[in-house]
């Protein structure tokens, strides 16, 4: 994906958050991945602890690196938070490539999931 359409998308998306959330700002990337984590957990509530919210962080990434084969869903613990193994490697990026990286699978997440803001004409 070139800068233009990264950047574009990424807006797209954070916008459609902003808006369907609620939220006065646009949302940042780790945000943005809390929204998935908590997505995937199907459990919303106001407060999570600073771990939590590590762990709801580590559970978006896992689901959007999962489509490319990175991880594998493993199953869900007796609190039903969702487990993955690793299946290869995540590549070694700097931390701008990270990020440019972690966006690109989260536009594709979003695009997968058939929000209406994001359906293809």
């Amino acid at each position: 994906m070139e800068k233009w359409q990264l950047d574009f998308e990424w807006l797209r998306v954070q916008h459609w958050v902003k808006e369907t959330m609620g939220h006065e700002s646009l949302p940042g990337l780790q945000g943005i991945l809390m929204l998935i984590g908590m997505q995937e957990l199907g459990l919303v509530q106001h407060k999570f602890s600073k771990e939590e919210k590590q762990d709801l962080m580590h559970i978006a990434v896992c689901t959007v690196l999962s489509t490319d084969g990175y991880y594998d869903f493993k199953g869900l613990d007796q609190d039903g938070w969702p487990h993955f193994d690793l299946v290869r490697p995540v590549p070694k990026l700097s931390t701008d490539q990270q990020e440019v990286f972690l966006k690109e699978k989260v536009i594709a997440y979003f695009q997968e999931q058939g929000m209406e803001a994001f359906s293809e004409n």
